[in-house]
């Protein structure tokens, strides 16, 4: 790594701190471009009658790991059940 140092002080990097700047740059566009394509595919699902506050829902508890799971559902339960949530759908 070059270093140089300008008559004011300063000290320049030689092009490698240049290339991780444009490197991040391509990825935050990248990841922008992404989350406008997933932002398109819930539209999509929308105007079919789904929903997305569900399905988003769905996805971060696919995310999960089984015991994370298991315990986030156990959890809810108790919850909702504590504080009278509870759904009967066989009526």
């Amino acid at each position: 790594m070059e270093v140089g140092i300008l008559p004011d002080g300063d000290v320049i990097i030689d092009q490698s701190l240049k290339q991780y700047i444009e490197r991040i740059e391509r990825l935050e566009l990248e990841r922008a471009e992404i989350g406008e394509s997933i932002r398109n595919v819930y539209s999509e699902a929308e105007n079919e009658g789904f929903h997305p506050k569900v399905m988003r829902q769905i996805v971060k508890l696919r995310k999960m790991d089984n015991s994370d799971f298991t315990e986030h559902e156990m959890l809810l339960l108790t919850y909702k059940k504590a504080l009278g949530m509870l759904v009967n759908l066989d009526e």
